[in-house]
């Protein structure tokens, strides 16, 4: 099969021949419809960050198809539209027991642990398999299994969003625009936080009541502070910056949560005596339970979460480095990488 193969920071992927996976017992073989391409692949690209397993790896954790073979019984046969969860638990851990399976002990993430979906196939347990309705596009139901239902548990696990709540989302890329689309759903009033103004304005049209351009005002907090009625009841940081957390955490109000969802391997600055003082709660969210994952199909079936207006850009296999660029300038909202 073709595949991306990464060998290495610094070096574009490597598009070329691999022997197709053989699915063991409880496997299945799915033929990778496309798969979304996310900041974290740069993560492991530009930065240094390492991988469990160390290269070569095939990168890519936001993946739609098709069974095209499968071992063992079950409801799932060849040919049904499936989604692969970013991450699969063991199922036997305290966390996984505890219904946490996205905080898993032995957690095993495609593109990081095993090979994903930068591929024409991928070997899949059963068990984890998410059947799609006929009703949603395959191929871009991919950025399903990662930008929209992160924010789902960020938003209604870890935020905790109730109707009315005033919510600050800081940095609207994929993730950040998902969080205020749930966010939205769930009847909250929403300010959002970039400093690109095209991205504001998607913002708005996907339900933020307000926005704010850190580069247009003298102080972000009390921006928002001015707009919440003194701060924000939740919010959400989506950049992964430790200067965007410290505006988040600025930008709450007393009795606040500040919600961390994008990735930072740099140590915050946090006023402790603030987090005691005014019952301050942080709380980091990675991920989605797999109990969850449904949940967020029928918002997209329903229409009640967008889906395709997000993904903005669609790359062959072998244009793979090109989807990573157009990812490294900001371009567009999500794109996806489809085998052919």
């Amino acid at each position: 099969m073709l595949a991306a193969v990464f060998n290495g920071p610094g070096q574009p992927l490597q598009v070329h021949e691999v022997p197709t996976p053989v699915p063991g017992p409880g496997e299945a073989l799915v033929r990778v419809a496309a798969c979304g391409v996310c900041h974290t692949d740069l993560h492991y690209i530009d930065h240094d960050t390492p991988t469990f397993k160390p290269p070569p790896l095939i990168l890519g954790h936001e993946i739609s198809g098709t069974i095209e073979a499968v071992e063992g019984d079950g409801p799932l046969t060849v040919g049904a539209p499936v989604l692969v969860p970013a991450v699969i638990g063991c199922g036997h851990c305290h966390a996984c027991r505890a219904g946490r399976e996205n905080v898993c002990e032995g957690m095993r993430m495609f593109g990081n642990h095993i090979d994903g979906g930068y591929a024409e196939f991928v070997c899949v347990p059963v068990k984890d398999l998410i059947p799609l309705p006929s009703s949603l596009p395959l191929r871009e139901s991919a950025i399903i299994a990662d930008a929209l239902t992160s924010p789902y548990h960020a938003v209604v696990n870890r935020g905790r969003v109730a109707p009315g709540d005033h919510v600050a989302v800081f940095g609207c890329g994929g993730i950040g625009l998902n969080v205020i689309q749930v966010a939205a759903a769930l009847g909250a009033r929403i300010v959002a936080v970039d400093i690109r103004d095209d991205k504001l304005a998607l913002a708005s049209r996907l339900g933020a009541e307000a926005t704010v351009n850190p580069g247009a005002t003298r102080s972000t907090e009390k921006a928002i502070r001015a707009l919440t009625e003194g701060g924000a009841d939740v919010a959400f940081e989506c950049v992964g910056l430790p200067a965007t957390q410290a505006q988040a955490f600025g930008a709450t109000r007393n009795g606040g949560r500040l919600v961390l969802v994008g990735y930072s391997p740099e140590a915050m600055q946090l006023n402790s005596g603030r987090v005691m003082f005014r019952e301050m709660e942080i709380v980091g969210s990675l991920g989605c339970r797999s109990i969850d994952y449904p949940r967020v199909i029928e918002l997209a079936r329903q229409g009640r979460i967008r889906l395709t207006e997000l993904v903005t850009g669609c790359y062959p296999l072998t244009h793979v480095n090109d989807a990573l660029d157009a990812l490294r300038a900001g371009q567009g909202v999500r794109s996806i990488v489809v085998p052919s």
